[in-house]
């Protein structure tokens, strides 16, 4: 390389830098979704570091020795919360103790929704499950009440084995409070109650909030805010990409909900009950699941129910997930008309990145599209 090459790329190097203002903000985001957001906005700017990798579960998941590192070294964490990714409770606390975590179940606007209980979305503690019979679950408390109090044992979806049920203050401090008057909680908030009970107890509303296009644009202002305040220079970058992923929301909802409209109206059975979210948002409905506890196994009884209901409801498909055993949907499917299908709810098969939360909530119509269309 010449000199006058050097003295070009050291130049195009500075004027890059003075673009950008300095250097950008360590950030870290938890799960798939809530990292394709965060880079969405962070674009032009820089790339936040994943915790949860390819298919891993956001409860059961190790971290990496790297993954501590990018924690302590963070300036930003996103997250959805204790809620869902409990084993970051810890390391937050810990860890990233000099880090400002941002808890997105917590983003202003979201819409929640409270667990959906009873008949076919109930977890049926009269024997055929081994590990519900010695749970203490009370399936008969009043959302509503605990909604009120806002005092949280929460089911953390997507987890196998883990087996908190949290105790929840919302009323204590957190280690920031937003100008728009709501204030997000850390995990060393006092309060939190880990209780070792079994782990899907249900609280006050279902963590699976990113499954509903406009809880993504909240949770994108939410992220485009923290982002802002902490790296002003760059605030105008951020804002301009919220706005752009924000248009791209109202776009990819549009064109769910016109390719869904033909076959609303179609039962199906989901694994778990993780996508009301979506459900509610495009106007479709699962008649029931297999199991509300997906580290728990369904017993014959169970098996026999589900049987029932897809008969009963003439429900067309059954929807496994991509972390569970397939033949499980085999042996429940078996037969019955119904169609077996894969709902992939945290993009597990998805390469990670600003484009896959849309290819996730595109992936989820075209596996109920499919199944459903071409079921009679």
């Amino acid at each position: 390389m010449t000199l006058a090459q050097r003295l070009l790329l050291s130049a195009s190097l500075l004027v890059a830098t003075t673009a950008a203002g300095h250097a950008a903000p360590k950030v870290v985001a938890s799960i798939k979704p809530v990292h394709s957001l965060v880079a969405a906005v962070m674009q032009g700017v820089g790339e936040p570091a994943l915790i949860v990798e390819g298919a891993g579960s956001p409860h059961t998941y190790s971290l990496k020795p790297s993954q501590a590192k990018a924690l302590q070294e963070a300036d930003l964490i996103f997250w959805i919360g204790h809620e869902l990714e409990a084993f970051l409770e810890k390391p937050v606390e810990t860890i990233g103790a000099n880090a400002k975590a941002v808890e997105l179940i917590d983003a202003h606007g979201l819409i929640k929704l409270p667990f959906r209980e009873g008949g076919p979305f109930e977890a049926h503690d009269h024997g055929e499950d081994e590990g519900h019979a010695d749970a203490g679950h009370d399936h008969a408390h009043d959302h509503a009440k605990e909604h009120a109090k806002d005092d949280h044992k929460h089911d953390h979806a997507h987890d196998h084995k883990h087996d908190h049920a949290h105790s929840h203050d919302h009323a204590h401090s957190h280690a920031h409070t937003h100008d728009h008057g709501h204030k997000h909680e850390t995990a060393k908030a006092a309060g939190h109650d880990h209780a070792h009970d079994h782990g899907h107890a249900h609280g006050a509303f279902d963590a699976h909030v990113w499954l509903d296009p406009e809880n993504a644009k909240a949770m994108v202002s939410e992220i485009a805010e923290a982002l802002a305040e902490a790296d002003p220079d760059n605030a105008a970058t951020y804002e301009a990409n919220a706005a752009s992923t924000i248009a791209r929301l109202e776009a990819l909802h549009a064109d769910i909900d016109a390719r869904l409209a033909p076959v609303r109206g179609k039962g199906f059975i989901v694994f778990h009950d993780a996508y009301q979210y979506f459900e509610k948002r495009f106007d479709i409905s699962a008649s029931g699941s297999i199991t509300v506890s997906p580290e728990v196994m369904p017993g014959a009884e169970r098996i026999t129910e589900i049987k029932g209901r897809i008969a009963e409801l003439g429900a067309t498909c059954v929807f496994s997930e991509p972390q569970f055993e397939p033949k499980l949907i085999q042996v429940v499917t078996e037969g019955t008309p119904a169609r077996a299908g894969v709902l992939d709810p945290l993009g597990a098969g998805l390469a990670d990145g600003p484009d896959l939360y849309f290819g996730l909530i595109d992936g989820l119509a075209t596996s109920i599209q499919e199944c459903l269309g071409g079921a009679s």
